[in-house]
């Protein structure tokens, strides 16, 4: 199999979701009118900046040890599940963020593709800290899922607003 479950894999891709979060709240940014939305995608974007460091530090961390398979997988399914999480997650996508940025026309769309990612980003981490073993970043893992939903919540509120104004 082409994809073999292990913290360090799963930790690279950890990372590549928060850079490319990064770089929708900054280019999203630009495409909004609202300074609300732009305040709270300024203060995302840093957030998915702190996130990408802690899994840049947690992975530097990791044993040899987490380059081999940690689970006993004889079919594969949490690989390819894992995979799938990943390869679907909105930021991870064939589609670049660029291009999903282009159907962006207002804030509420804007809002809504912030949500699917935080989302994604939330599924993608609890099947993550699931397969993590304790002592390679399990915990972490836990607390950076509860800042995802907290970023969600605060996307919501946000949109929330906007809607009652119309």
């Amino acid at each position: 199999m082409a994809f073999d479950f292990n913290a360090n894999e799963v930790f690279q891709m950890a990372i590549e979701i928060e850079e490319n979060g990064r770089l929708f709240y900054l280019k999203a940014r630009e495409l909004v009118d609202d300074p609300d939305v732009k305040d709270l995608f300024s203060d995302l974007e840093q957030r998915e900046v702190e996130h990408r460091e802690k899994f840049k530090a947690l992975k530097s961390e990791l044993p040899e040890s987490a380059r081999e398979s940690t689970v006993w997988d004889p079919q594969g399914e949490i690989n390819q599940y894992l995979k799938m999480a990943a390869d679907m997650h909105v930021f991870r996508a064939a589609t670049p963020v660029e291009e999903q940025l282009a159907q962006v026309g207002n804030a509420v769309d804007a809002l809504k593709l912030a949500i699917q990612f935080e989302k994604d980003s939330i599924l993608f981490f609890l099947l993550m800290q699931d397969e993590t073993e304790e002592g390679k970043g399990k915990e972490l893992i836990s607390q950076l899922t509860n800042e995802e939903k907290a970023h969600l919540r605060m996307l919501s509120k946000e949109l929330g607003r906007i809607m009652r104004k119309k």
